[in-house]
């Protein structure tokens, strides 16, 4: 077992699972215990983030859960307090909470378009907005932002409000990278490519009528024969949130197995 991460606090947002399985956020809290971060782990849905937190605990690792709405302004306020309370200083903010729904500009509707962008977008900018003072005053921090391809490549079917919302996040997280590199903050975005995860499994699987001919055919697009999972994403955050990366910010670090290669603009 790594300690990348000894004493290294960490507020990870959607740090429970969507479904049964492993989902992105609960698999970078667990790997970041695993690396010895002191965790912060954060959900709407307290008892996914307690399936979690009793993971961590299991193996001995350091981990307090909050439970939250990332799209509240109050809400995020209280969560930032409580672990400057609990820990004394954050030096990592993990940002994995996104949700996806298929469909068109004419098939969504304008109330879900807002929910998403809420969800997916003003989310991390909250987050952010809370975070940063404290990590302002440290001198130093990393900011993981989790985004997509599907920010800009086409995933094959329309999912409009989701890739604009990615777009979004690769804008914010090249800004936040910009403005704070004086003070040693980082901000850097993870893009997954196709993942089987819950949130796949729930969310895209509406699209078909068949969810395992929709996991073979995920899989055969891409070059390394099947689909990442959630712990391609933790191992890739847990190096953007630890020194061997401290002099990367302002990245787009796509992690696909190699499908963006095969794909055209």
């Amino acid at each position: 077992m790594g300690k990348r991460l000894e004493g290294a606090v960490a507020i990870i947002s959607g740090a429970g699972s969507s479904g049964p399985g492993w989902g992105n956020g609960k698999a970078c809290a667990v790997q970041f215990a695993r690396e010895g971060a002191q965790v912060f782990a954060v959900d709407i849905n307290t008892e996914a983030v307690a399936e979690t937190k009793a993971i961590i605990d299991q193996e001995g690792g350091d981990c307090v859960i909050y439970n939250a709405d990332v799209t509240d302004s109050d809400s995020v306020g209280r969560l930032v307090a409580a672990c400057v309370e609990t820990y004394g200083r954050i030096d990592v903010l993990h940002n994995n909470v996104g949700i996806v729904e298929p469909g068109g500009p004419e098939e969504i509707k304008e109330e879900n378009w807002d929910r998403l962008m809420n969800v997916n977008v003003k989310s991390m900018y909250l987050t952010a907005k809370n975070v940063l003072p404290h990590m302002v005053e440290a001198g130093s921090g990393s900011i993981i932002n989790v985004s997509s391809i599907a920010s800009f490549y086409s995933l094959g079917y329309p999912c409009v409000s989701y890739c604009a919302s990615k777009g979004a996040v690769n804008a914010l997280t090249r800004n936040i990278a910009t403005q704070y590199a004086k003070h040693q903050i980082r901000c850097n975005a993870i893009l997954p490519g196709l993942m089987d995860t819950p949130l796949i499994r729930g969310a895209v699987s509406q699209a078909y009528e068949d969810v395992e001919a929709m996991v073979s055919e995920r899989d055969a697009l891409c070059p390394m024969g099947k689909m990442g999972d959630a712990w391609d994403v933790a191992h890739s955050a847990v190096f953007l949130a630890s020194e061997e990366s401290r002099y990367v910010t302002g990245i787009e670090l796509v992690v696909d197995g190699g499908l963006t290669l095969t794909m055209k603009l």
